[in-house]
């Protein structure tokens, strides 16, 4: 059935093609027909679904590990962070402390 659906799409962008120069030359046409099978061969892809992989990955498997913002590298790490995204500790001092602050003495 998928086939059906991608070889439909292809046979009316060829046709689509043909039809906008029914009164021109063949090579014309030939182009035409062949810009149409360009531009309806995505769209008989998506529609047909060829390509699709079996099952979709899970957000845990599609993060790289180790890099500090999967939930599982946030929960291994919550002490040593203090609870803070990486990156985003603030600093010891008070200008640290208040870095991300508006500046209000405008």
């Amino acid at each position: 059935m998928r086939k059906l659906i991608l070889i439909g799409f292809i046979v009316f962008g060829a046709l689509a093609g043909l039809l906008s120069t029914s009164k021109e030359d063949w090579p014309t046409r030939v182009v035409m027909m062949a810009v149409g099978v360009l531009f309806a061969l995505p769209v008989g892809v998506v529609l047909a679904r060829i390509g699709k992989k079996g099952r979709p990955l899970d957000w845990d498997e599609q993060s790289l590990p180790g890099n500090s913002t999967s939930s599982k590298d946030l929960a291994a790490n919550y002490w040593r962070d203090e609870g803070h995204p990486p990156f985003a500790k603030p600093g010891e001092s008070e200008n640290e402390m208040r870095r991300w602050d508006r500046n209000t003495t405008d």
